[in-house]
């Protein structure tokens, strides 16, 4: 791992570190869709699929205004996240046991990105960067509202869970 002296360092490193769990999460989410039993946290799901495709897409677009490549480091915090949906898929919960345990895990990858979108974004304006500190404000806003979204559905989901 290259050192990081300066700002604009550890601004392009947490880049890397978010594209890289972007595409973890794409990988992730079909699982999920396919895991889900209620259709209404399927859809959920797939939105937030289809959200984060352009998530990329804007990550993309903050690489060039920086003049910088588009690459992945490896992002082992989501590493983790994504393991530990994946160990409750595996243990088989049925139902809407099974779609409480998704969400919490859906909103533990949320809260990470929520940290890691506003730290890039607070970076990225106190460089001087504001195109790309407004883009990344955007992806924050977009997994505030996912997360919003997944606590109103486990409203509904953790009162059925408890009566399995």
């Amino acid at each position: 791992m290259k050192k990081m002296k300066e700002l604009n360092d550890l601004l392009l490193h947490q880049l890397q570190d978010l594209y890289d769990a972007e595409h973890q999460i794409t990988e992730a989410l079909p699982q999920m869709v396919e895991a889900a039993s209620s259709e209404e946290l399927k859809a959920a799901f797939q939105e937030h699929l289809n959200q984060t495709e352009e998530q990329i897409n804007r990550l993309k677009q903050v690489f060039q205004m920086l003049n910088k490549r588009a690459q992945r480091v490896p992002c082992k915090g989501m590493q983790g996240l994504i393991e530990e949906g994946s160990e409750l898929m595996k243990e088989q919960p049925k139902g809407q046991v099974l779609d409480a345990g998704l969400i919490a895990s859906a909103q533990k990858v949320e809260h990470y990105e929520v940290a890691a979108y506003g730290s890039a974004r607070t970076y990225a304006y106190q460089l001087g960067y504001q195109d790309a500190a407004q883009l990344l404000q955007q992806t924050l806003d977009e997994e505030e509202m996912t997360d919003k979204k997944l606590t109103q559905i486990a409203g509904r989901v953790n009162v059925e869970a408890m009566k399995q």
